[in-house]
């Protein structure tokens, strides 16, 4: 049994990301990688995601922020599908990205809305099947 952050991390991570994405990482891992797992569940979702202070559409485009001027694009194109379940409009990206331009730097952001733009036409052809 896991412990209530672990749960709590585990659920909130699941409406995040979906179920298909979570199911999958936790189905993949192994024995190397396995607690690495069960940290982001527990801190990164339990800890933090799960907190009231802010919601999840906040906290979404924060999240795009910082792994945009980190130049994160595998987790950036997960958190950018992701804002179907967030909340966080296209516009709304858009103007995150700008900031990220001028705070971060303009080659941080050109590739962010690069990654945003593929999501986004991707997520548009899933939704027309």
């Amino acid at each position: 049994m896991k412990d209530p952050a672990y749960e709590a991390g585990l659920a909130v991570r699941r409406r995040v990301l979906g179920d298909a994405h979570v199911k999958r990482s936790l189905e993949n891992a192994t024995t190397f990688d396995q607690d690495f797992q069960d940290l982001v569940t527990r801190h990164a979702w339990g800890d933090i995601w799960t907190r009231a202070g802010l919601d999840l559409r906040t906290r979404s485009l924060i999240t795009i922020a910082m792994l945009a001027a980190g130049g994160c694009h595998e987790e950036l194109k997960l958190h950018i599908r992701a804002t179907r379940n967030t909340g966080a409009t296209p516009d709304e990206v858009k103007e995150v990205l700008l900031q990220v331009a001028v705070y971060a730097g303009v080659p941080a952001a050109n590739s962010a809305f690069r990654i945003a733009k593929t999501a986004y036409e991707e997520m548009a052809k899933e939704d027309a099947r």
